[in-house]
């Protein structure tokens, strides 16, 4: 089978891992309890910050987000490699920004995910990104973004959604920890 992974809150704990980043450089203690409440992919309401304010700390914080210790969800690779190791293809899908994608194919390969560089795509807008989806003739797609599912859903692709804070309205097969991923099939 062929099965297609977003990498960001689906792969890894990237905003969590920013939310304690954003603590640390605005001198703030907010709680795990915040973050857990946040009904929007973005994380700078809690901390007092703009919608503006909020964009440009998440530019000037990027490399720092997504390239140090960021994570992984506990599973997640051992589950990929699995998958691999039982004869699937595993493709890799994320929007992260195009000047990025070399250090995060890099990064990702590093932390031990099995990645073919024909596999990796980045760089895309949502809609690219539903595009090289459904080119790929995936059996599943895996992600958190309910706009990007619910379209794919609407295609008829196989979709599972990441559980997060923020898209807990979403009624499609639901993913909470990676070592029940097989159950989902």
């Amino acid at each position: 089978m062929k099965f297609g992974f977003d990498i960001d809150d689906t792969l890894i704990n990237l905003r969590e891992h920013a939310f304690h980043l954003y603590n640390k450089k605005l001198n703030k203690e907010l709680g795990m309890d915040v973050f857990h409440t946040l009904s929007s992919v973005e994380i700078h309401a809690p901390f007092g910050l703009t919608n503006e304010q909020g964009s440009q700390m998440w530019k000037d914080c990027m490399e720092e987000i997504y390239f140090t210790d960021c994570p992984a969800y506990a599973d997640a690779i051992d589950t990929l490699n699995g998958l691999v190791e039982e004869g699937h293809e595993v493709f890799y899908i994320t929007s992260r920004p195009k000047h990025h994608c070399q250090q995060t194919l890099d990064w990702v390969k590093a932390q031990g995910f099995p990645v073919k560089d024909e596999n990796f795509f980045c760089g895309m807008a949502d809609h690219e990104k539903i595009q090289i989806i459904q080119s790929l003739e995936l059996d599943y797609y895996v992600d958190d973004k309910p706009a990007v599912l619910e379209t794919l859903a609407e295609l008829g692709t196989k979709v599972i959604v990441k559980n997060q804070s923020y898209n807990q309205q979403m009624n499609l097969p639901r993913l909470v920890d990676w070592c029940d991923f097989k159950n989902l099939l």
